[in-house]
């Protein structure tokens, strides 16, 4: 996802990423579209839910921006050949002169980006005054358990070392930070809000390494990453339920 300094695998991601676009649902109705308007997609991923908005816009468009080039491949396939797939990180988001978005979308990003401030400002900019911004992210206290329990996991593996002093690339922010972010970039009417969604996973060691633990993988080699998969679901269980905390987001555009 944008602003993710990682190689995803983004065939498995479109996969396993059901969850993704179950809660990308009420996001795209918080839009309440035309179907003319340019929308922004702004972390497209694998282009699954990107598909779904697309369908809501018969007579307009959209711009599908992710930083992941894995991921930007991978919704250029999903979307087809007269998709406009475009690889950026969001905080340096720019859009051609002149071009501005009627409404911008975002489902499953924004905990990926560690400047909040930057992710809105540049958001502001590619948007018209009175566009809406509907997102939903990570928020606080999101994948907490699990986090915990993939560090306990590193130290059964005999893996400790590699996390100490570790708190991840994440940025689940609160509500309240949230909407004062989005006031300092120029939005109003903003209204954020916390809503826990427990996730249990269909093919939860796939979900895993792929959605949530691609980043503590990454400070492993190669060769420990079974390892650590392997003590991770020894602690999770077989059907793991996971903690996640969406924050969701809906502003306008000043």
């Amino acid at each position: 996802m944008s602003g993710a300094a990682r190689t995803w695998d983004a065939n498995t991601y479109h996969r396993v990423s059901s969850p993704h676009v179950e809660w990308a649902q009420d996001v795209l109705d918080r839009l309440d579209l035309r179907g003319d308007e340019t929308v922004l997609d702004a972390g497209c991923g694998s282009g699954r839910v990107t598909r779904l908005l697309a369908e809501r816009l018969p007579r307009g468009r959209v711009i599908a921006v992710d930083a992941s080039p894995q991921m930007a491949a991978r919704a250029r396939e999903e979307l087809g050949p007269d998709a406009d797939v475009r690889e950026a990180d969001l905080t340096a988001l720019r859009l051609s002169d002149g071009e501005h978005v009627d409404a911008a979308f975002s489902n499953a990003v924004f905990h990926w980006v560690a400047d909040h401030d930057a992710l809105f400002a540049a958001l502001a900019a590619a948007m018209r005054p009175g566009a809406v911004l509907s997102a939903q992210c990570g928020g606080a206290g999101n994948v907490a358990a699990v986090h915990e329990q993939a560090l306990a996991a590193g130290a059964d593996a005999g893996l400790g070392d590699r996390f100490a002093a570790w708190g991840g690339p994440w940025n689940f922010a609160t509500p309240d930070e949230t909407e004062r972010r989005l006031a300092a970039a120029g939005f109003r009417e903003a209204r954020c809000w916390l809503q826990t969604w427990p996730v249990e996973p269909d093919e939860p060691r796939a979900y895993l390494q792929t959605v949530c633990l691609g980043p503590h993988l990454q400070r492993l080699d190669a060769d420990e990453h079974e390892r650590f998969l392997d003590a991770v679901m020894a602690r999770l269980g077989e059907r793991p339920v996971l903690d996640y905390v969406r924050l969701n987001i809906v502003a306008r555009r000043g």
